[in-house]
């Protein structure tokens, strides 16, 4: 129903910002609730954000909270992550994700319905 492509990874140093992008193609991306994940190296895939289909209702997990910011623009089907103040343990794949419920402020691993392919970000000491 969907493709996620993200962009906006790279290598970095301790301190700086990225702002990570993921452009929706297919049907109703204005009808989906959005979202990023991470995965370290050797770690479990872990919930990083979300955004409701109206761009109303961001969450963050608390651990970003302070430094990272979601928000979306319908009008590009794009969604975005600003990510300020980054520290190497932030060193991860990004991945955007997608729900179809319309309405979810925060989105469980199970009720992903479509991944993108992931970008890396490198945080280096």
């Amino acid at each position: 129903q969907i493709q996620l492509v993200e962009s906006g990874g790279g290598l970095v140093q301790d301190g700086d910002s990225l702002r990570l992008s993921c452009v929706g193609s297919g049907r109703s991306f204005s009808g989906y609730a959005m979202g990023w994940f991470r995965q370290a190296p050797g770690k479990e895939r872990e919930y990083v954000a979300a955004i409701n289909s109206m761009g109303h209702r961001p969450d963050l997990a608390d651990f970003v909270k302070g430094r990272f910011t979601i928000s979306r623009d319908n009008s590009k089907n794009t969604v975005y992550l600003q990510m300020n103040n980054l520290k190497p343990e932030d060193t991860a794949v990004y991945y955007c994700a997608s729900t179809m419920n319309p309405f979810a402020v925060t989105i469980a691993q199970g009720d992903v319905d479509w991944w993108g392919n992931g970008t890396l970000v490198t945080v280096s000491s």
